[in-house]
């Protein structure tokens, strides 16, 4: 088998175990504490949260809408209700303020399948994977608000797993077991990071509505990277770390501006020289290049694993 060494190792005997691993923390708590919360009424009979991640009400009074749902819905001619309206409002706000891709690392229940399929895959020491260009999703992005003109009808929801794995805690997993299952496989044997990274619409979605999100990683102490590698191992969207830690020479700054990016955290975890923290999308240093500029550069290194 290839070398097993986990990345974060000299971070965790440098930072401690807790520091080192602060973020992916915090996201687990955010994870179960989602679905926890949307448990509550079906098996405890407290409905603190009412629906899916699709639609949903807190107590009875903050309406929280996925705007991909509502923009299929609309595609298939699907009159919305204000609370709709309002919910897809809310939900713009927060992510074009936080950063679109959030959702992917710290509310939606895949990425916990996707993150396991990762440690499983690292520590089989697999390393050739089939290439699926990351520009699929977008495609696929496409095909889901084509098909609501097509059919009248939100299709994706049919196969999306996020939607499934929520019927299947209210009414028996079943099909959401086999979904999972195969998402599982297919992040190890078949494309690292292959569903979440390449394929599934809802990433490419938030990607676009948080393209110019405030809350950015931002790597202050670049001149630090001992190359390591770390940061690039346990990065779900590797392609979009290289510009702002190596861009200087380029004038491109510090932070990572990919909409891709899904502000996991673990590459602040895992970095024993604290290259990384959150910052804002200002924080560059007199940047010489634009984002498009800075974009075309990180294409420039996708991720060929």
């Amino acid at each position: 088998m290839a070398d097993r060494r986990k990345p974060g190792l000299e971070a965790t005997r440098d930072k401690g175990w807790v520091r080192s691993h602060k973020w992916l923390l915090l996201r687990r708590v955010s994870q179960f504490g989602i679905l926890g919360l949307f448990l509550l009424g079906p098996v405890a009979g407290v409905w603190i949260v009412k629906g899916n991640l699709a639609f949903s009400e807190t107590l009875d009074l903050l309406p929280l809408t996925d705007p991909h749902v509502l923009l299929q819905s609309l595609l298939a001619g699907v009159d919305p209700h204000k609370e709709a309206i309002i919910g897809v409002a809310i939900v713009v706000i927060f992510y074009a303020l936080v950063g679109g891709r959030v959702f992917c690392s710290w509310a939606c229940p895949v990425n916990l399948v996707s993150d396991a399929a990762c440690c499983v895959r690292r520590w089989l020491g697999i390393k050739s994977s089939t290439q699926i260009d990351r520009s699929t999703r977008y495609w696929v992005l496409g095909l889901t608000l084509v098909f609501p003109v097509l059919t009248g009808t939100i299709v994706w929801e049919l196969f999306n797993p996020v939607s499934i794995v929520f019927r299947g805690i209210v009414f028996g997993w079943g099909l959401a077991w086999v979904l999972l299952a195969g998402i599982f496989l297919f992040d190890i044997f078949v494309s690292k990071d292959g569903w979440c990274g390449r394929v599934c619409p809802v990433g490419a979605f938030y990607s676009l509505v948080g393209s110019k999100s405030l809350i950015r990683v931002v790597a202050d102490d670049r001149d630090k990277c001992d190359d390591c590698m770390d940061c690039f191992e346990v990065c779900p969207e590797q392609q979009v770390i290289r510009p702002a830690l190596y861009g200087k020479e380029k004038g491109i700054g510090p932070v990572i501006l990919s909409p891709n990016c899904t502000n996991c955290g673990r590459c602040i975890d895992v970095c024993a020289k604290d290259v990384f923290h959150f910052g804002s999308r200002f924080a560059n240093e007199k940047p010489k290049m634009n984002s498009t500029a800075e974009e075309a550069d990180e294409r420039k290194y996708v991720d060929a694993a």
